[in-house]
Parts: structure tokens; C-alpha cells; sequence
């Protein structure tokens, strides 16, 4: 791959806040126009890592370039090509939606009349055009967030970092921002998110990497990872409590390359879950609810960590 091809390259990066490491020595490489992706839980170094790749937190050690620019010395040159949507909207909640643009705008010593016109083009783009004059305070969570994206992307920025950027949304809020971000990938920019929606992941990201305790314990596209470290398929079984624990008992002789016995439901992973599901009925368990799916990259991460994305 071309040199220029790669906007950002880490190598042992590694963030510590007196005794605690948050990030431990972590190496990945992003490639231009792709969309990158931090997969795990609370606590497990996605964000400070972004603070790191927005120059506002300096690395502890290890190394760390974006777009050829070392962020301890250049962060500001870094900064001037980044946009950046935080986890939490810093929105000015009195001023207008247009406002908010045109103010943003100013700290990049954009000209006036470039700042107007990208941001009637902006709020076109999110589908905020006709709210352009409401204040912002009263809008709903998803029209803040998409409102936030539109903001975040006033200077051209050729990297956009967005942290856990649909938390809180409803489905179809979060569906309208997927939507906006897979054409912005379209339209050549390059995305870095951390998301603990696994579902998320695998429809924005070409490639993620999952960590836990601030390690990568896994990297590849979703498809490689879930072929790697899943089944093509996954039985979930749930049990009346008084009977859940004999059922896992009984279901060791079902053939499953594994078996996850979690606190409301018992997970059997294998090639063929119809199948698996005539096994565990032929052995006379009667689960209250049996589901036979595909698996996803929660699968892959309580393979990984033994534990779900949201404990």
C-alpha cells in the first residue's frame, strides 16, 4: 500500500493517568477513505484513545502519526484537517441551528461567505434545512446529534472522529445518521468511531478493532472477524429460571463448538441451530423461547473477553 494511503499510524501507543493505563500499548494503522472502527465497552480505552487521535490528550508513549503530522508537536495543524463529534453535543443551545455553524466556522478563520454557504449546504446534507432558524435547545436528541455532524464538518475536515456517535438515539434516529455517514465515506472521507453497538459496527465500519482493558484483542472487517471467532450460526435457548441450570447441564451433549451459558438465556454455537435445536428437543428440554440466528460481532467479543458489549 502507498505511504500517503495511510492517514494515521500508532504503534504502541499507550495512555496511563497516574497508575491507571487506559490504553496499553495499542498499534493499528488507518487507511484514507476507509471507516475505522474502536468496538467495545465502557472502559475499554476507546475514548481516551480518540483524545489521543483529536490532539487534545497527548499520548503517555509510544508512537503516533496523522496525516504524516506528529500530534505532540503539530496538534494544531492536526486539528485544522479534523472534525471531531464528541460523545456528548456542545451545541449552544440559545443560538439557532444556522448559528451554531456560522460561530464554529469563525474558529477556523473561515471567511464569511465560505462559512454561509457551506452551511446552507450542510444543513441540506443532514436534512436540517428547514429548521434552520429554530433554536437548538428544544430539538430532539437525534436532530442535535445530526446537527452536531453537520458542525463537525464546516472545515472539510478529511478525518472524522466521532465518538459513540448514536448513543441515546432512537432506531430510526440512529438509521438517519448511518445513513449520513455512509455517504460521507462515499463522498471520500475517512471516518474513526468508537461504538458499543455492535450492529453499528457492522454496517458503517470496513474494518474495526476490538478492545477490552485497553488492548486490541482483534482486528479485521465484521465478516472476518465473525467468521474467525463464531459459528455461522448461534441457538439461543431461554429456560424457566427453576430449570435454566439443569438445561445447560443436559445440553453438553448437543454438538456445539462452544457453549455460553449466560444469566437469562444459554447460547450454543454451531454450523446448523435448526438442527442443534431438533438435538436439545430429542433430549427432552422444552425451552420457553428458542431462537436460531446468525452471529455478530457481540458473539465475537464474548468469545473474546467473556463478557457481552453491554456489561
Amino acid at each position: 500500500m502507498p505511504e500517503s494511503d495511510i492517514l494515521v499510524r500508532a504503534h504502541g501507543l499507550t495512555k496511563r493517568f497516574g497508575d491507571f493505563s487506559a490504553v496499553k500499548g495499542i498499534d493499528f494503522e488507518l487507511r484514507r477513505g476507509e471507516a475505522f472502527g474502536f468496538l467495545g465497552p465502557n472502559g475499554a480505552g476507546k475514548s481516551s484513545t480518540m483524545r489521543m487521535l483529536g490532539c487534545v490528550s497527548p499520548p503517555t508513549s509510544g508512537e503516533l502519526s496523522i496525516m504524516g503530522m506528529d500530534p505532540r508537536t503539530q496538534g494544531s495543524a492536526i486539528r485544522a484537517r479534523l472534525g471531531v463529534v464528541p460523545q456528548e453535543d456542545t451545541l449552544d443551545l440559545e443560538l439557532t441551528v444556522r448559528e451554531n455553524l456560522l460561530i464554529y466556522g469563525r474558529y477556523f478563520g473561515l471567511p464569511r461567505q465560505v462559512i454561509r454557504e457551506r452551511t446552507a449546504r450542510l444543513l441540506d446534507f443532514v436534512q436540517l434545512a428547514d429548521r434552520t432558524n429554530d433554536e437548538v435547545e428544544p430539538l430532539s436528541g437525534g436532530l442535535k446529534r445530526r446537527l452536531t455532524i453537520a458542525r463537525s464538518l464546516i472545515n472539510e475536515p478529511e478525518i472524522l472522529l466521532l465518538d459513540e456517535p448514536t448513543t441515546g438515539l432512537d432506531p430510526q434516529a440512529r438509521h438517519v445518521v448511518w445513513d449520513r455517514l455512509f455517504r460521507l465515506k462515499q463522498q471520500g472521507v475517512t471516518l474513526i468511531l468508537t461504538t458499543h453497538y455492535m450492529d453499528e459496527a457492522e454496517q458503517l465500519c470496513d474494518r474495526l478493532v476490538v478492545m477490552d482493558h485497553g488492548r486490541i484483542a482483534a482486528e479485521g472487517s465484521p465478516r472476518e472477524l465473525i467468521t474467525t471467532y463464531s459459528t455461522p450460526e448461534v441457538l439461543e435457548l431461554r429456560f424457566d429460571p427453576s430449570t435454566h441450570e439443569q438445561a445447560a447441564e443436559k445440553l453438553t451433549a448437543v454438538p456445539a463448538e462452544r457453549m455460553e451459558v449466560l444469566a437469562d438465556r444459554i447460547l450454543l454455537y454451531i454450523p446448523n441451530g435448526d438442527a442443534a435445536l431438533t438435538s436439545a428437543n430429542e433430549l427432552g428440554l422444552d425451552p420457553v423461547t428458542s431462537l436460531v440466528r446468525r452471529s455478530t460481532l457481540e458473539d465475537v467479543f464474548l468469545r473474546l473477553t467473556g463478557r457481552r458489549l453491554d456489561d
